[in-house]
């Protein structure tokens, strides 16, 4: 007897001095040297933060747990209290009094859900009485890198060969009434979530330190744990269009913590991590686990944006629910259709390796989810040759009568991009003449303007304010660039040669983009202006943040050729889609139409006779201000929101005239959905361009007026400001061409100085 008192002494003293030795994982090691009242403070807080995650004790443990916490007695409440926790412990994390970190299998059933969070606890044994924070990591979640955002964001780079071990998300909760560091105490338990993606048996590693170079030596750190996942409920849901049509929705679940499902992190393609929203085709389903979720639904800046509750019942293997979706504004009936001609399949913010990227099955998905008429995706340097197998020269086969999706070219990470990146649309070649690597592409941008031109192509400039920053707000701004980006640059040459058809607004600081456009329109070139987002690049929430509605010629048929060549010949407007300005007459000829010699929104006007302005506007602003937004400065996203153009606390936004970029009247008009004619006169002295804006969310193209058939000469300052920019680029892009081209490109960029002076002379008002 007294033998096998002694053996139960030493096995005790054992577990006590070092805990992970000689126990079973179903009845972890209860120290009892543990100070009674600070314990029982951090159990409360675990107690609390676990109603708080959704995973309360169940009645009979919580009652247990207060029942422990009354004893008088403090050795036999420390006891207790363990008793009552250690059953819902994963772990066991032993820190040695050398700050080492061990980790045990704890007795807690190993089962997960499917697309949803299970809460466990995890047990600390802290000898060596560290006040650091507890960290855990596992090869099978995605790691955490910090995003542009500053928050931390899951790893965007991920093989296509990883996927199917990366099926788990795992975090510690320290959130209140939790604290982020450790107590120091003997013992004390911290709150583990995890997530599962998939259904069936998982494997799961999960490491725990104390920071770096804890680890204990042997992986004693590291615990191998299979996981039992089970099924989630299939929820099938119905999406309803608008018109009573079965369409794809936008949709957003969240459950009562605020918790986003399906997880980010874990998602595949379609469903993107960076994206709070999945896009579902009516009739497809989302697996939820039981419980309540808050739903935003919606399909592009054209719907309203719903909330409604669901509850996903218990014991099911499926559930319907059905989401009717409503439009305020619908574009297309009055023949005018939406399009973003920069986006992305690869690169940037997409998870899988960027060289790859998705597929054209899951950049359609978006098209539709977003309700865009065009969506272009661009090919560019990162995932050339990868993407570029999608080329065709033609719609793809997955479009729609109303949602066309077409593969063409970003010239990014060419040897040109530092002149400005390139938007080549409707090629019919995507491989520049002679060329078989990106590295023989030209090094500066007229060749390839001109290239992409002599195939029919429609040709611009991305993200335009890129290199055109400036600090003077003033609008338009005269102070100087410095040239030094990768959007409309080399644009100030380019647009003498007539090789650019449109610069890309709506992605950039509004000040930026639109200051070297309005001076060079005032000093009579053409180019027209357009709508992108550069998804996901500049603009990772969805595609369309950044748009382009143009009239086509047959309004009830969506033709690509027309609505690409609708942006070149400015039969169109750019906007966020929160607001529109359509339907712009000029004396009854109608933006981009043909007008004096079949010329494209040129009006001829004689001297002394007036103008006669209309526009369609319409805009939707919620009824509550954003401040976020409209205090926000130009240059900061969203650069181009129609949360900006309210009228102090009102609902009215202003819609604009503006005669060679400036607004020389204004009407207030209710942004609450309602179209709403707006008209103007104005009697213009000499030639000029006129055009109508809600700044900074809505422009049209403009308006060419020749008054006594004179080209348009607005301002010597303008003209100087251009001929002034062309020597500051030059000096900026000249030693990154190459010197094989520099000849060629000196003599075009002595050419643009010629016309400039030209023009500079001819100027007849500053």
């Amino acid at each position: 007897m007294r033998l096998k008192s002694l053996r139960i002494s030493i096995v005790a003293a054992l577990v006590v001095a070092w805990p992970v030795v000689g126990f079973c994982e179903d009845s972890l090691p209860r120290p009892t040297d543990v100070e009674w009242q600070p314990l029982s403070a951090q159990i409360k807080r675990v107690a609390q933060a676990l109603a708080l995650v959704g995973a309360p004790l169940e009645p009979a443990q919580q009652a247990a747990l207060d029942t422990a916490l009354a004893n008088p007695n403090a050795s036999e409440a420390v006891e207790q209290v363990q008793a009552v926790l250690d059953p819902l412990c994963l772990a066991l994390v032993t820190i040695n009094p050398e700050s080492r970190v061990k980790g045990a299998p704890g007795p807690a059933p190993r089962k997960l859900i499917q697309q949803g969070w299970r809460v466990f606890l995890v047990k600390v044994i802290n000898e060596g009485g560290v006040t650091a924070e507890l960290k855990v990591s596992s090869p099978n979640a995605a790691p955490l890198y910090k995003g542009s955002t500053g928050k931390a964001e899951p790893e965007r780079t991920i093989k296509p060969t990883d996927v199917p071990d990366r099926w788990l998300d795992v975090r510690l909760s320290d959130s209140q009434p939790l604290e982020k560091a450790l107590s120091g105490l003997k013992v004390e338990y911290r709150i583990i979530e995890l997530y599962s993606r998939d259904v069936g048996k998982r494997e799961a590693k999960l490491m725990f330190d104390v920071g770096q170079g804890t680890q204990d030596l042997g992986f004693r750190n590291e615990l191998n744990l299979l996981f039992a996942c089970e099924p989630a409920v299939e929820v099938v849901l119905e999406v309803i269009d608008d018109d009573g049509s079965p369409t794809t929705g936008q949709f957003v679940f969240r459950d009562s913590k605020g918790r986003i499902y399906p997880s980010r992190a874990r998602r595949l393609a379609p469903d993107f991590f960076f994206h709070d929203q999945v896009y579902r085709h009516s009739g497809e389903s989302v697996s939820l686990p039981p419980g309540k979720y808050q739903v935003t639904y919606t399909r592009g800046p054209e719907y309203r944006i719903l909330h409604r509750e669901i509850e996903v019942p218990a014991g099911t293997v499926s559930h319907k629910e059905s989401f009717r979706l409503a439009r305020w504004i619908k574009l297309a009936d009055y023949g005018w259709y939406s399009g973003d001609h920069h986006v992305h399949a690869a690169g940037c913010a997409h998870y899988e390796s960027p060289t790859e990227g998705v597929q054209p099955v899951d950049m359609m998905r978006h098209i539709l989810g977003e309700d865009l008429n065009v969506g272009c995706v661009l090919s560019w340097g990162p995932c050339w040759y990868h993407q570029k197998q999608y080329f065709d020269g033609r719609v793809h086969r997955l479009s729609t009568p109303q949602n066309l999706m077409r593969y063409d070219v970003e010239v990014s990470g060419f040897p040109s991009s530092h002149a400005g990146h390139l938007c080549l649309l409707r090629l019919t070649e995507d491989d520049y003449p002679g060329t078989s690597r990106i590295e023989e592409w030209p090094s500066w941008d007229l060749p390839v303007l001109q290239w992409g031109k002599q195939q029919g192509g429609v040709v611009g400039f991305s993200h335009s304010g890129h290199g055109l920053n400036v600090k003077d707000m003033s609008f338009p701004s005269y102070e100087m660039p410095p040239f030094n980006g990768i959007g409309a640059n080399e644009y100030i040459m380019d647009v003498v040669h007539g090789a650019c058809d449109f610069i890309s607004a709506v992605d950039t600081c509004i000040v930026w983009e639109l200051s070297i456009w309005y001076h060079t329109l005032n000093c009579g070139n053409t180019c027209r202006i357009s709508g992108e987002t550069d998804f996901p690049c500049i603009y990772g929430e969805r595609i369309g943040l950044g748009r382009a509605y143009v009239k086509l010629n047959k309004p009830d048929e969506l033709n690509y050729d027309d609505w690409v060549a609708g942006i070149r010949d400015g039969r169109s407007y750019c906007s966020d889609g929160l607001s529109h300005l359509f339907d712009f007459k000029v004396n009854g000829l109608g933006v981009g139409e043909p007008g004096e010699g079949g010329r494209p929104s040129v009006l001829a006007l004689k001297s002394g006779e007036p103008l006669a302005v209309s526009v369609n506007a319409a805009a939707l602003l919620e009824e509550k201000p954003r401040d976020d937004i409209r205090h926000a400065g130009l240059d900061q996203k969203p650069y181009w929101h129609v949360e900006r153009a309210r009228v102090g606390d009102t609902r009215n936004v202003p819609v604009e005239l503006v005669v060679n970029g400036k607004a020389v009247e204004r009407k207030e008009v209710p942004a609450d959905g309602s179209v709403q004619e707006v008209k103007f006169d104005f009697k213009p002295e000499r030639s000029c361009w006129v055009a109508v804006r809600i700044f900074p969310t809505s422009h049209t193209n403009p308006v060419f007026v020749e008054v006594d058939g004179r080209p348009i000469r607005a301002s010597k300052r303008s003209a100087q400001w251009c001929l002034d920019a062309v020597d500051v680029c030059w000096k900026k892009k000249r030693p990154q061409t190459h010197k094989d081209e520099q000849e060629a490109a000196k003599s075009a960029y002595d050419v643009a100085r010629e016309a400039y002076r030209k023009i500079l002379a001819e100027c007849e008002v500053e």
